[in-house]
Order: C-alpha cells, then structure tokens, then sequence
C-alpha cells in the first residue's frame, strides 16, 4: 500500500466516525400534531439555518459529499 492510499483510508474513517455522530446529534424530523395545526412554524423554525441544528445539518451534508467521494477514490485501484 502505498502512503497516500493509507492516507485516504484514514481520513475515510475518521470522517466516518465524524458522518455518523453528526446523524446521531441531529433532533428527529417529526413534528407530532402540532405540524397539522400549523404550530411548528416558530422563530426558532424560520431561522433553522443560523442554529445549532442548521449547522448540523450543513456539516452532515459536508461530511456525507466526502464520504462519497473518498469512497469512489479509494475504490478506482490507481494507486
């Protein structure tokens, strides 16, 4: 093996480690009733992108698109 491919496998698993902790941080997507009467729709729901969990959601999205990628990489055998 060569040093960049073990390079690449280790990012791979941290990045791993770090996809599936950001998932697990993340609140669930349900809103029970209160979505059927309109009642999800709060300040903290318009401005989802600038907390905590918009971020989450953001890294999620991050860290899935290297996941992907390192995946493809570590699977052409060029090395």
């Amino acid at each position: 093996m060569s040093g960049l491919r073990i390079f690449i496998t280790v990012v791979f698993l941290v990045d791993c480690v770090i996809l599936t902790a950001l998932v697990l941080l993340q609140e669930g997507k349900s809103s029970g009733l209160g979505a059927v009467a309109g009642a999800a729709e709060t300040y903290w729901g318009k401005n989802k992108g600038r907390s905590m969990e918009g971020m989450l959601v953001k890294l999620t999205r991050v860290a899935s698109v290297l996941f992907l990628v390192l995946a493809i990489v570590l699977n052409l055998n060029i090395y």
